[in-house]
């Protein structure tokens, strides 16, 4: 066994030398340095450093950190951003985003810049928990772009619990005040990612005339003690969730009937300004605090109240 050991070491060994030497001569000679503008070496140069330290870096933040007026022109350039409407049909049916992320910034930014179109107004909410360098790599990115935004109030995230349909809620309020005429807003989650082009989801949600997209059934029984029993929120330093007691909920408010379905949806400017001023939505909201994934019945049971 060992002498199958060895030659695959010197090999691993050699790889990485002939990695080292590569960047040496590519990034960090004086004729690679010539070939290629200061900014964009200096950013090549800090990959072969952070892979040979065996670490990882954010590259575009480092290249943002530059103190020049063009440092979000260039991210814009090598990011290969859209920076106009492709057409007079997207132009004139602007969308809202929500995205909800906690880690992974590199996911993130492959999101937001499939996503991204200059009519669009985007807002983006940081879990309270994540690490001050992924917030503030976050906050960087989006200085960069007048129509995205951080949520003005960030909550402590807990999957399956209120703070998971609270952090939407936040940004749906901060983009019902926007100026932006946008027509539909869509959430996502920070492992999210496009099937569709921007055009082919407005003509989609077209389609639907100003209603909502929000998909779901009546409870199936697996889903029952989720809104039958109080549940509570655990907040730890190494792992958060959320507890089901024995404790009996009331029954929900107005007489509405619970349904279940996606937590993600698209939902009318229209309805969004129904969630946050009818009685019956603050309401439920209110009720929903205390079960367990509020946001899986949230949307679909207002949604289904006659008239909406």
């Amino acid at each position: 066994m060992p002498s199958l050991t060895r030659p695959f070491c010197i090999v691993s060994i050699s790889s990485v030398l002939v990695f080292i030497i590569f960047c040496v001569f590519n990034f960090g000679g004086e004729q690679g340095f010539q070939k290629r503008n200061t900014s964009e070496t200096w950013m090549l140069s800090q990959v072969c450093t952070t892979f040979i330290k065996g670490k990882t870096s954010f590259l575009w933040r480092s290249k943002l950190m530059i103190s020049e007026k063009s440092s979000c022109k260039e991210y814009f350039t090598h990011g290969h951003y859209i920076t106009a409407p492709l057409s007079k049909e997207e132009a004139e049916f602007p969308l809202a985003y929500v995205m909800v992320i906690h880690h992974n910034f590199d996911t993130f930014v492959r999101l937001f810049r499939a996503i991204y179109m200059p009519q669009n107004v985007y807002c983006v909410h940081v879990d309270e928990k994540a690490t001050v360098e992924f917030k503030d790599a976050v906050e960087q990115l989006l200085s960069c772009f007048p129509n995205a935004f951080l949520a003005s109030k960030m909550e402590p995230v807990v999957y399956g619990g209120i703070s998971r349909l609270q952090a939407d809620l936040n940004c749906m309020r901060d983009l019902a005040a926007s100026k932006v005429p946008w027509k539909y807003v869509i959430n996502t989650c920070g492992q999210d990612f496009p099937l569709k082009t921007n055009k082919e989801i407005i003509q989609y949600l077209k389609g639907f005339k100003g209603k909502n997209i929000t998909p779901g059934v009546l409870p199936p029984a697996h889903a029952i003690g989720r809104t039958k029993y109080v549940h509570r929120e655990h907040l730890g330093k190494e792992l958060s969730y959320v507890i089901r007691t024995t404790a009996l909920k009331p029954p929900p408010p107005h007489n509405l009937t619970i349904y279940f379905g996606s937590a993600y949806v698209a939902l009318s400017r229209e309805f969004t300004s129904f969630v946050f001023h009818d009685p019956r939505a603050i309401d439920l909201l209110q009720w929903s605090k205390d079960t367990f994934s509020p946001d899986e019945h949230f949307w679909v049971t207002l949604n289904r109240i006659p008239g909406m």
